[in-house]
Order: structure tokens, then C-alpha cells, then sequence
């Protein structure tokens, strides 16, 4: 690869990379990981109320808990992000618990008795079936990450 223009060796192009490599700060400003945590907190509980509204979704009369697995894919990437703009698998954890703390709030009656979840055995169970799916896919990721530490 070198010795293309003049003899010389090929080299890394530093101008091309978003930050300048001899800065103090090679990872950019300071108040950017804070606000990257608070947009993916804030993901976190987009994906509960999402999977919250789409719970009662059902094919042909049967219960069809899409949102269950989404819910818990879209967990596992947002803790998956954070753990890359912090060190600490607690900070880490941020989405997960936003998550958590919605679905938490919305098991809770609303302003007249207004609930979002059934109150039947299988609203119960659909339920239960979203916090455990919800959730394990993002501990697994917490703990991989804290295994390779």
C-alpha cells in the first residue's frame, strides 16, 4: 500500500475522523455522553409505551404479543448503546430501568380509573410475559458486558 506518491508510506487520514486525535478530549465534548444517555432513556420508554398499546394486539382472536419481542429487542440495543458512551454497567442500565419505571407507571390507574393493561388472567399473564421478555434480553447484554470487564 505504500510507497505510492514520492516513496512515501501510506498514512491515516486524522482530518477525516470526526475529532482531532491530540485533543485533550479524543471523545468529544463532555456534555455529550449525558445527553446520548437521556435520548436513550428517553427510547426506553418510547419502546414501553409502545409495547404497552400494542400488548392487546391479536390475529384471529388469539393474543399475538409482537410487541413482547420487539420490546425486548429494541432493550437490548438501547442498554447495548449506552454501554458504549459510558464504562459503568449501572449508568449502563439507565434504559432499562426507564423502561421498567414506565411499564411500572402504567400498571398504575390513571386520572377516572383508566388502566392501559387488561385486568383478566390472560391480560395478567401478557403482562408478565412483557416484563420477563422485556427485560432479559437487557440483562443478558449487562451481564456479557460485565463478564468481559
Amino acid at each position: 500500500m505504500g510507497g505510492r506518491f514520492a516513496r512515501r508510506a501510506a498514512r491515516q487520514h486524522s482530518h477525516l475522523t470526526g475529532f482531532d486525535l491530540t485533543d485533550d478530549e479524543p471523545d468529544g465534548p463532555a456534555w455529550v455522553p449525558p445527553v446520548m444517555l437521556s435520548l436513550l432513556c428517553l427510547g426506553g420508554v418510547l419502546s414501553a409505551v409502545l409495547a404497552a398499546f400494542l400488548l392487546p394486539w391479536r390475529v384471529s382472536g388469539a393474543p399475538f404479543p409482537a410487541s413482547v419481542l420487539a420490546s425486548g429487542a429494541c432493550n437490548a440495543a438501547l442498554v447495548w448503546a449506552a454501554l458504549q458512551w459510558t464504562s459503568s454497567t449501572r449508568v449502563g442500565a439507565l434504559p432499562l430501568w426507564c423502561w421498567l419505571a414506565t411499564i411500572g407507571s402504567l400498571t398504575l390507574g390513571g386520572p377516572g380509573s383508566d388502566i392501559v393493561f387488561a385486568t383478566t388472567a390472560s391480560g395478567a399473564l401478557l403482562l408478565l410475559l412483557l416484563i420477563v421478555v422485556g427485560t432479559l434480553p437487557s440483562v443478558l447484554v449487562l451481564r456479557r458486558y460485565a463478564r468481559s470487564r
